[in-house]
């Protein structure tokens, strides 16, 4: 039970360190959009029209662009086919309301062109689903149960299923990468060509990006270092 509650709390460890860094990278975007979103683009369109002109652009018509609440809430819903925009994106004339939408518009045009990496992503959500569930359930009996849990299955066995789940959870966060930065590289290419924004809105539209995708950067460190510490436990376990 010990050495299962000690394995579990070097996990913790790690945890908690990427959390404060990721706390750190919002922090740095919540600032950085704010920063930008008090830039009001030269000619007066807001992120909703933005995004609406993007999907007629690149022929796409049978997509909604929606207002949902929240800081920070935007995302592309692939089952629904709506681009769903925040109300500080949604409603207002900035630069970082402009890339936003764009963003998120860039995750449509993926699904439209069936994107491998996004189908990749797409298809991978169950199994991310389940192994998440199964890591909850292996963490509560560690924490609880350690005991019955120590004499029900040798270590080895724990420890085994438990980097077959982060495995999974890691491949996920990596798979995003791309599907991220493709968004982001779409929206910057598509925002300068059309004389969405000036050269100057461009250079703020890009930093707060990339200040968004370093957000799943640092998510896809912390699966990669979790995933290499309960790896080297388990080789640990078998000497």
């Amino acid at each position: 039970m010990g050495e299962m509650f000690s394995m579990h709390m070097g996990a913790v460890i790690i945890g908690v360190v990427f959390m404060l860094i990721s706390l750190v990278v919002a922090g740095r975007l919540r600032s950085k959009f704010s920063k930008y979103s008090k830039v009001q683009l030269m000619n007066g369109m807001t992120g909703r029209e933005v995004a609406e002109r993007m999907l007629r652009d690149n022929g796409i018509t049978d997509v909604e662009v929606i207002q949902v609440g929240g800081q920070l809430t935007d995302h592309y819903n692939p089952a629904k086919k709506t681009v769903n925009l925040s109300e500080a994106v949604y409603n207002q004339s900035s630069a970082a309301a402009a890339a936003v939408a764009a963003h998120e518009v860039g995750h449509a045009v993926q699904h439209a062109t069936a994107y491998k990496w996004l189908n990749f992503r797409s298809a991978m959500v169950p199994i991310q689903n389940a192994s998440g569930m199964i890591m909850n359930v292996i963490v509560m009996a560690m924490i609880f149960g350690g005991a019955a849990l120590a004499s029900t299955f040798p270590l080895s066995t724990v420890i085994w299923v438990i980097v077959g789940a982060q495995a999974v959870m890691t491949l996920f966060t990596i798979i995003t990468l791309p599907v991220e930065f493709d968004a982001s590289k779409r929206a910057v290419q598509w925002i300068e060509a059309n004389g969405i924004v000036t050269s100057q809105e461009h250079g703020m539209a890009k930093d707060a990006l990339k200040w968004a995708a370093m957000t799943y950067v640092v998510a896809a460190l912390a699966a990669i270092t979790t995933l290499l510490y309960w790896v080297m436990m388990l080789a640990g376990s078998r000497d």
